[in-house]
């Protein structure tokens, strides 16, 4: 896989990958095919022979608020797709306050322009349109999420739907649920299962019996990262301090601008203002409350890792702001996953 780093108020997968002690990312055309070759996986960044344009065009729409432009979101996509020449691709295509398309209409839009690209040359591809309105997991920013993610393949729990997590099985993580949905029409494209369902209880057997995160350890080894967070997040960077940010009133969330809480992330200095900007890989929050979630005033919102008051302050009030609280209840969910386009 080809990734990105951050672009506006999202996080990129380099920069969360980056938090893992020597992990490299920037490898060169034969490092990136020797280690496929030898693990079946790997991560990395645009390299000097892959798409070598886009990583100029990337910063490029970062600075220059072009970053949703829907044509430079598909090319900047499907250059490298269609560059790692592979047979098939999975894409999940967000919408909502914390994506790139805001609203399922644009987003859906996203999705047949990909789609479509895709299979001009002869890919098999599907996109899963999913909701992003709220944060899909229980922690956010660049370590915290990785920490978040080994947990789940050790079989933890890191993602209860409300408050800190209880120990059990990883049952109602969105996040979980959304990497096993994309998942399965992975297989399904490879034709190594015949349906969701048995697609599903293949991903689950990886999961249960640590297969999923032994072979993560195996990619970390190959590109020079530190294995042994597998065993122990707490080799992970960590942020100085934590403290709650508290509801200003009671009632139930209503609606979360999930893009502000990506900017708070970028304001702690989990993330670049600038693409010069060195990235704090331990800052960020966890445990937020949920859509329909109901609080009471001076209740955690979420929990704030951070590393300097000044920035502390200023997040807290753009963390507050971005949570629209009222004294109704929320009856209507969206679906978490809208619909397959294929």
């Amino acid at each position: 896989m080809i990734s990105g780093r951050g672009l506006g108020p999202t996080g990129g997968t380099l920069d969360k990958l980056e938090s893992i002690s020597g992990f490299n990312v920037n490898l060169s055309l034969d490092e990136f095919k020797h280690v496929t070759d030898k693990v079946g996986c790997c991560m990395v960044g645009q390299t000097a022979e892959i798409a070598p344009a886009d990583k100029k065009l990337y910063a490029l729409r970062d600075v220059t608020a072009t970053v949703s432009c829907l044509p430079l979101i598909v090319a900047s996509i499907m250059c490298k797709k269609l560059a790692e020449n592979v047979d098939g691709l999975v894409l999940d295509v967000k919408w909502g306050s914390g994506a790139f398309m805001r609203t399922r209409e644009t987003s859906e839009e996203l999705g047949k322009a990909m789609v479509e690209v895709g299979k001009r040359y002869g890919k098999k591809v599907v996109a899963l349109q999913t909701d992003m309105n709220q944060p899909l997991g229980q922690q956010i920013g660049n370590a915290l999420e990785v920490r978040e993610c080994i947990e789940i393949m050790q079989g933890k729990v890191g993602a209860a739907p409300r408050g800190r997590p209880e120990e059990g099985e990883h049952r109602g993580s969105p996040l979980l649920e959304v990497t096993l949905a994309l998942s399965a029409e992975m297989l399904l494209m490879a034709g190594v299962a015949k349906n969701v369902a048995d697609a599903t209880q293949i991903l689950q057997k990886k999961l249960a019996s640590g297969d999923a995160l032994e072979k993560f350890a195996e990619m970390i080894v190959a590109q020079g990262g530190d294995e042994r967070v597998c065993e122990d997040v707490r080799r992970l960077p960590t942020a100085k301090y934590t403290r709650p940010i508290t509801a200003p009133k009671d009632g139930f969330v209503q609606s979360i601008e999930c893009d502000q809480i990506g900017y708070a992330v970028i304001a702690l200095g989990g993330g670049r203002k600038v693409a010069a900007d060195k990235v704090d890989f331990g800052v960020g929050f966890e445990y937020p409350k949920k859509t329909g979630d109901a609080v009471k005033a001076g209740e955690p919102l979420m929990i704030m890792h951070y590393n300097d008051e000044a920035r502390a302050a200023e997040v807290e009030r753009m963390v507050q702001g971005a949570y629209k609280i009222e004294d109704k209840p929320v009856t209507a969910r969206l679906p978490l996953i809208v619909q397959k386009i294929e």
